[in-house]
């Protein structure tokens, strides 16, 4: 077994420095329309980055465990650690992460714990770390392909926190645009920024972790609008600061939904199926049918 750094651990100290700066800068005229930081969801925010540290001590045994399982009884083929299996495994890792972050916004059962990172109004550096304290259980499931394929669980597991820590400075307001060179290949600050959006137009877009690319090869990809400032936040916003209410609140309304009321077996699974939104009586309205009355509406772009 390999030995490679818990990088995030060491991280940590930049992620304080780098809030530091950021709320520094964000302080100037320049910025003065930028939300900036809000103590108490700055502070929830890191409440809920710090429960996804501790519980990562559990789920990260059982993620390892799965991959090793494959890895030792099913693995196709043994790809060595070396230099050019970790260019590889960058970008099998990062489709991955597509995969996985585009059906967390379409299936409900994996929104239950994503919602969690979407939940704050605000858009800056501690954003990042307002992580799921359930997602870390069964998430996992979407990199299984990979120890499957010959990459060893230490290199996965690396190359995951390597992913998470390159997404840390997209969160922020300070970085208007990059060089449109990386603008075209790499997630940024403004591409995330779409993400975050909960503006019809922004609504389950921009999914990339590293590259963007995946999201203009599968169709969903918006870029982030002059005319149409980001509104951060949920559709439907929680507001709370409590963080088990933060981390737990769409698994209850969600299991409610599902297990409440009379419906047929078939509506009960799709609560837990179909994307966020969905009613079994046809009276949900889905990010597409909001997005498409958006368009309706008249707010179209060229660039959309």
């Amino acid at each position: 077994m390999p030995e490679f750094p818990n990088i995030i651990h060491f991280a940590i100290p930049f992620f304080i420095l780098s809030m530091a700066l950021e709320l520094y800068v964000t302080t100037r005229e320049k910025f003065k329309e930028t939300k900036g930081y809000e103590p108490k969801d700055a502070f929830a925010s890191i409440a809920m980055g710090l429960g996804n540290v501790f519980l990562g001590f559990f789920s990260k045994a059982i993620v390892l465990g799965a991959f090793v399982v494959i890895y030792e009884n099913f693995r196709l083929f043994t790809i060595p650690v070396a230099w050019w299996s970790f260019i590889l495994i960058f970008f099998a890792d990062d489709f991955s992460y597509y995969w996985f972050h585009r059906i967390s916004h379409e299936c409900r059962l994996f929104w239950a714990s994503h919602v969690v990172h979407h939940s704050s109004q605000h858009y800056n550096l501690s954003t990042a770390l307002r992580q799921t304290w359930s997602g870390g259980f069964y998430s996992f499931i979407f990199w299984l392909w990979l120890p499957l394929l010959g990459f060893h669980p230490a290199m996965i597991l690396l190359q995951m926190s390597i992913s998470l820590l390159y997404q840390f400075w997209i969160h922020t307001e300070a970085i208007h645009k990059m060089p449109k060179w990386f603008e075209a290949v790499m997630n940024t600050p403004s591409h995330h920024r779409v993400h975050h959006g909960s503006n019809p137009i922004y609504l389950d877009r921009n999914h990339a972790g590293i590259l963007i690319i995946w999201d203009k090869m599968f169709g969903t990809f918006q870029p982030e609008l002059s005319e149409e400032k980001v509104r951060y936040g949920l559709v439907t916003n929680i507001n709370t600061y409590n963080p088990v209410k933060i981390a737990f609140v769409e698994w209850y309304n969600m299991l409610k939904d599902a297990f409440s009321g009379k419906k047929s077996l078939k509506d009960r699974w799709h609560y837990l199926t179909k994307p966020p939104g969905w009613k079994h009586d046809g009276t949900g309205k889905l990010s597409d049918d909001l997005r498409e009355e958006w368009l309706k509406s008249g707010k179209t772009d060229k660039n959309y």
